[in-house]
């Protein structure tokens, strides 16, 4: 069985740092991190089938991106988690390592997106569009090289590939996401191009305790992958 990297384990709140390539969650027979808590859960809890297995998947992570994922471990959790996220409570705060620079060191992204029909794929389309959703990220720049560059992201809204469009439609596709435009491979190679990693990583993810009164803040560390990027010593 995979080993699961846990970063929070309290009552039915579970939080975990997703590897890349994995899917959140996917169709029977294929791996996904679903199962992956499901089995840890099993494991633990010493059950024999998975009838009893209750996983509350609150958000998902785009399958090449990597980082904190939040599961819970029985229904009433995972409605009082959901809402959160519903009613934007929660905080999200991505790294992203990006192809080319932008002028400035910090700023608000606003777009409106539409996720194209059929295809795990959105667009950047015009305010008018009735197809679009409105969408809105903040930028820092952490840290600059010649032809790339670090930086730290917060969401204020959680449309489908959000980051990878709005950074690609300003000509800054995130590293390795060949998919919206990357021109280099980021992490290492695959037999299948699905299984790729790119520089997105969930790096920070802040919530109330689904049974106390209580903030909690994660901090999921980076993949070995992001060790080639040679980060500045005080980002680590």
């Amino acid at each position: 069985m995979p080993t699961l990297d846990v970063l929070y384990d309290d009552g039915p709140c579970l939080v975990v740092n997703k590897p890349s390539g994995l899917l959140t969650q996917a169709p029977r027979g294929i791996d996904s991190l679903e199962i992956w808590v499901r089995n840890f859960w099993k494991s633990r809890e010493e059950k024999a089938g998975d009838d009893n297995i209750y996983v509350g998947i609150i958000h998902r992570l785009d399958r090449p991106v990597s980082g904190a994922t939040l599961f819970a471990r029985h229904v009433r959790a995972a409605q009082r988690l959901s809402a959160q996220f519903q009613q934007r409570t929660v905080s999200k705060t991505y790294w992203a390592v990006v192809e080319g620079c932008p002028s400035d060191d910090e700023g608000t992204w606003t777009d409106c997106l539409h996720k194209r029909h059929g295809m795990a794929q959105a667009i950047v389309v015009p305010e008018d569009d009735p197809r679009g959703k409105h969408a809105v990220l903040h930028y820092r720049v952490l840290q600059r090289w010649d032809q790339q560059t670090l930086l730290e992201i917060t969401l204020e809204t959680g449309r489908t590939h959000q980051i990878r469009v709005q950074a690609s439609s300003r000509g800054l596709p995130v590293l390795g996401d060949e998919q919206y435009g990357a021109t280099r491979l980021f992490g290492p190679e695959t037999d299948e191009p699905r299984d790729r990693a790119i520089a997105l990583h969930a790096r920070e993810l802040g919530f109330r305790h689904a049974m106390r009164d209580e903030q909690v803040q994660i901090t999921a560390p980076l993949p070995s992958a992001w060790e080639a990027l040679e980060l500045a010593p005080t980002l680590l």
